[in-house]
C-alpha cells in the first residue's frame, strides 16, 4: 500500500459525521492540510450489516488527483457504485444499476441513449418553457412576500424543469418534490446504527415512488407516445436503442436528484455569496450578459454542489507516494480540488472574473463528466437573470441553514429579502 496516513494520525477523519457538521471553514483547513501531504490519506469507515460494507477509502484532496481519477476510468472504475459510502450489493438489484455506477460499455450505450435529453436542440426548445416558468416564481414571490429563498426559488425551478421534460404531470410534481427532498437527506456518513436504519429505510422508499412513478409513466408512454422526454427514450432511435423500465426508473431518480440539486444547490448559495461580495453584485447587476458566465461558473466552483464520488481501482497504481491495491477504494473530493491553491490564486475568494476556470464542481474531465452541466448553467443564467432585473435589491439576511450531508451540499433554508 506503500505510506498512508491514517484518520488517527492527522486528528480528521472525513469517514465520521462529526466531521461534516463542523463550519465550513474548519473543513476547509482540514482538506488543505491532507492537500499539503506527500501521499494519500487512508480513512477506515465502520461497518453496518446489510448497509455498508467498512472497506475504508483513500481521500482524492488535490485538483491533479481527482483529475487523474476522472480521466483514468479504466483504473479508477465506477463499479460497483460511486456513492461514499458505498452501499451493499444488494442494493443495485432492487433499483437496478444507475448509468453513474457503470463503467463502459455499458455506461457508453446508457449516456448515449439518455444523451437525448440534453442535446443543444433539445435545451434550445426548453429556453422558453424555463423563461416561463422563473418569471411566474418572480412573480410568486413579490404576491407572497420573501420567506425562504430555497422553498420559494431554487427549489422549484429545476424540478419544475425535469418534470417538464419527463412529461410528469402537474397532479402528482408535489409529490416528486417531497420524494426528493428525502431522497437527498439521507447522509450516509456515520451516525448511530437506529439513525442510519431509519434514514435508509426513508430513502430507499421515497427511490421507489419516484421509480415507479416513471415506470409507470414510461407504460403508458410506449402506448401512446407524445413529445417528451420519456417517450423518446422508451421507444426506438434509428439505431434500434431505448430504455427498458427499470434503466427508466434509475435514470429518472439520477436526473431528479443529480439534476436538481446542482441547480438548486448552487443558486442557493449562490445569493448568499453574491449578498457578501460587493464587487460581483455590482459587476453582475451592472454588465448582467457580461459577467453572468463567469458567476456561474465561479459559484459551482466554490459551491460544489455535489462534494464527493468514490471510484474502486481496478489494476495495481501509484498515485502521489501511494501504491494502490485492486480493490482498493478512493473517493474524489471535490469541493477540495476546487479549492487546491496550486491551481486557483487565492482560492477562498469568490471572484466572478476568475479566468481560466478549470473546476470539477460537474465533475472531472472524463466519460462521467456531468451529462447536465449545460442545463444547470442555463436554468441558472435565466433564474438569476430574471431575480437581478427585478428585484435588484434581492440580497440574504442570514446565514444559511445546511444539509448536513457528506455529498450533497445543500442549502435547506436561506432567508433573503427584497
Amino acid at each position: 500500500m506503500g505510506l498512508v496516513t491514517t484518520a488517527v494520525e492527522t486528528g480528521i477523519d472525513l469517514a465520521d459525521l462529526a466531521f461534516w457538521n463542523r463550519p465550513p471553514g474548519e473543513r476547509e483547513r482540514d482538506f488543505a492540510r491532507l492537500r499539503r501531504l506527500d501521499h494519500l490519506a487512508f480513512f477506515p469507515e465502520r461497518r453496518v450489516p446489510l448497509l455498508r460494507s467498512g472497506k475504508g477509502f483513500h481521500a482524492l484532496v488535490r485538483h491533479a488527483d481527482v483529475v487523474e481519477a476522472s480521466r483514468n476510468a479504466k483504473v479508477f472504475s465506477s463499479e460497483p457504485a460511486v456513492t461514499n459510502p458505498e452501499p451493499p450489493g444488494w442494493v443495485k438489484h432492487v433499483f437496478g444499476d444507475s448509468m453513474v455506477n457503470l463503467d463502459d460499455p455499458r455506461h457508453a450505450r446508457l449516456r448515449r441513449i439518455v444523451s437525448r435529453a440534453f442535446s443543444p436542440k433539445m435545451l434550445a426548445k426548453l429556453d422558453d418553457d424555463i423563461r416561463e416558468a422563473a418569471t411566474r416564481i418572480v412573480d410568486d414571490v413579490i404576491a407572497e412576500g420573501p420567506r425562504d429563498f430555497v422553498t420559494q426559488v431554487a427549489a422549484r425551478l429545476p424540478i419544475h424543469v425535469i418534470c417538464d421534460m419527463v412529461g410528469v404531470p402537474d397532479a402528482i410534481r408535489a409529490k416528486v418534490h417531497r420524494h426528493v427532498d428525502v431522497s437527498t437527506a439521507y447522509t450516509g456518513v456515520r451516525m448511530s446504527l437506529p439513525r442510519t436504519v431509519a434514514m435508509a429505510g426513508r430513502n430507499m422508499a421515497a427511490l421507489f415512488s419516484l421509480q415507479r412513478l416513471v415506470i409507470e409513466l414510461g407504460r403508458e408512454r410506449e402506448k401512446n407516445p407524445g413529445g417528451d422526454l420519456v417517450s423518446a427514450l422508451v421507444t426506438a432511435n434509428v439505431d434500434g436503442e431505448r430504455l427498458t423500465p427499470r434503466e427508466l426508473g434509475s435514470f429518472f431518480t439520477l436526473l431528479l436528484v443529480a439534476g436538481n440539486e446542482t441547480a438548486r444547490n448552487t443558486m442557493a448559495h449562490g445569493l448568499k455569496l453574491i449578498t457578501d461580495t460587493p464587487e460581483a453584485r455590482d459587476r453582475l447587476t451592472g454588465d448582467f450578459d457580461t459577467h453572468i458566465a463567469g458567476a456561474i461558473e465561479e459559484t459551482v466552483r466554490i459551491v460544489s454542489p455535489i462534494m464527493q464520488f468514490r471510484r474502486t481501482v481496478t489494476e495495481p497504481y501509484e498515485l502521489r507516494g501511494t501504491s494502490l491495491t485492486p480493490g482498493d477504494k478512493v473517493v474524489l473530493f471535490y469541493g477540495s480540488a476546487n479549492r487546491d491553491e496550486d491551481v486557483f490564486p487565492d482560492p477562498g475568494r469568490y471572484d466572478i472574473t476568475r479566468t481560466p476556470n478549470p473546476h470539477v464542481g460537474f465533475g472531472g474531465p472524463g466519460p462521467h463528466f456531468c451529462l447536465g452541466a449545460n442545463l444547470a448553467r442555463q436554468e441558472i443564467k435565466i433564474m438569476f437573470r430574471e431575480l437581478f432585473t427585478r428585484l435588484p435589491a434581492i440580497r440574504t439576511t442570514a446565514e444559511p441553514e445546511l444539509l448536513l450531508s457528506n455529498f450533497d451540499n445543500s442549502v435547506r433554508h436561506q432567508a433573503f429579502t427584497f
